[in-house]
């Protein structure tokens, strides 16, 4: 994935001249995942380029590039260090176009490394779409392919709204054979990684690969389980999901965020309010646990696994057994 997301910065960059690359550590060193590696050397130190370690700065200077012409693509190095810059995203960068009635668009791509998985600790592993999500005006995707890190990348840096794009950086050593440059699915639209019947795995970024682990030993317990990948999490396209748990009637939504406040619970309600009439059970989530990020060795008890989607999986099936029961003769009087 990492690899994907190098080529399609080249690429991009190649195409179009007021394409500019920045931030911390992204020109010399080729950023601390190596995602800009040789792009300084190859378009230059005014097109590719280092920023001081100030991310407010980071995002005001994007503003100001955008007004101007240019495509800035912004990385913030660690989910967790974007904060200092919230206010510029949400104050400035979201708002900008409906505040001048769509005279002036503000194309800013803001690449945002975030999740754990990698044995970072509290200021290096952070869930934080939920944040960007809750803002209007912005675009907030995250790929969960190699083939989906390079397509929406250029699809976002093409854009002529502002893209927080967030990266899995657990997965930036994810593996898929596919011949670059690629086009997949629009972002906007949601796919069915792996098809199945008896219940829907609604996930994004990090959790795509995870679910489809899950699905694969549900598979040899005879349990047919159905992956959807979200994809572009605001503005969300609910077309395919809704479908998916219509015909399952069954749901469960994963993340590694901490489950309170998180992504998810938007989803299971909109899941709730389209599709309540054909749910046999509750839509359930799994999520990071509701504590702040835990050292290293305990990552693996924190972040959602194979096993705790399939205890979920177990639990829905359990309450459509008790909803059954408790429909059957005699309840009501």
């Amino acid at each position: 994935m990492g690899a994907a997301l190098n080529r399609a910065l080249r690429d991009a960059a190649a195409e179009d001249p007021d394409v500019v690359v920045y931030g911390e550590d992204v020109g010399a060193l080729g950023g601390v995942f190596r995602v800009t590696d040789g792009l300084s050397r190859e378009f230059g130190a005014e097109r590719v380029f280092d920023s001081p370690l100030a991310e407010s700065g980071i995002i005001g200077t994007a503003i100001g590039m955008a007004m101007y012409g240019l495509r800035p693509v912004v990385e913030m190095q660690f989910d967790a260090f974007a904060y200092p810059a919230f206010e510029q995203v949400v104050s400035h960068l979201a708002k900008m176009r409906n505040r001048t009635r769509g005279a002036v668009a503000l194309p800013v791509v803001v690449r945002v490394p975030y999740g754990g998985g990698i044995g970072g600790v509290e200021h290096h592993s952070d869930s934080s779409e939920a944040y960007y999500t809750h803002t209007p005006g912005l675009r907030v995707v995250t790929p969960g392919t190699p083939a989906d890190a390079y397509s929406m990348l250029r699809e976002a840096i093409a854009c002529d709204d502002p893209v927080v794009f967030l990266e899995p950086k657990r997965r930036y050593w994810s593996k898929e054979a596919v011949e670059l440059p690629v086009r997949t699915e629009p972002m906007e639209r949601s796919v069915v990684r792996r098809a199945g019947d008896d219940a829907t795995l609604v996930v994004y970024g990090p959790m795509v690969e995870t679910a489809l682990e899950a699905a694969a030993v549900a598979a040899e317990e005879g349990r047919s389980l159905e992956v959807v990948d979200l994809r572009q999490l605001s503005p969300w396209d609910d077309s395919v999901v809704t479908a998916s748990v219509r015909r399952t009637g069954r749901a469960v939504v994963v993340h590694e965020a901490s489950v309170f406040g998180g992504y998810g619970a938007e989803v299971a309600a909109r899941v709730g309010e389209r599709c309540f009439h054909y749910l046999e059970a509750p839509v359930l989530r799994v999520g990071g646990l509701d504590v702040p990020y835990p050292p290293p060795k305990m990552e693996h008890l924190h972040l959602p696994g194979v096993d705790r989607i399939l205890a979920a999986v177990d639990r829905l099936q359990w309450e459509s057994e008790w909803v059954a029961d408790a429909e059957g003769p005699g309840v009501g009087g």
